[in-house]
């Protein structure tokens, strides 16, 4: 993978948000080093470095709940990236398809229905 055009922060990592290829949902976002996006791009199954253990992590690896990774693109800047992705299963460690199930209502954080 040409790492070239992708712009780390100031501790090697970037940004990355898992859409769901065949709805367009954002299902959740984490952050990649060098070697997480060259895995995903070997493996096909998205990667990311964990920030609180320190090391690589493949999402379903222990729960089966991968998201197969079907593309990856990058913004303008250089300085985001999306995975697109076929989830097989939910995506959220909670056990929601999403991460982003609540919303702000009237001051305070509310569960979204049928997420």
């Amino acid at each position: 993978m040409d790492l070239s055009a992708v712009k780390f922060d100031d501790n090697g990592l970037v940004p990355v948000v898992a859409q769901d290829a065949a709805t367009g949902e954002i299902l959740m976002v984490a952050w990649a080093n060098a070697e997480a996006l060259e895995t995903t791009e070997r493996d096909g199954l998205a990667t990311w470095w964990s920030r609180s253990r320190r090391e690589l992590w493949t999402k379903g690896k222990t729960s089966g709940n991968t998201l197969k990774v079907r593309d990856i693109l990058i913004d303008c800047d250089g300085d985001t990236l999306i995975y697109t992705v076929e989830p097989s299963g939910p995506a959220c460690h909670t056990g929601k398809r999403t991460c982003f199930f609540r919303r702000n209502e009237n001051g305070a954080w509310s569960d979204i229905a049928g997420l």
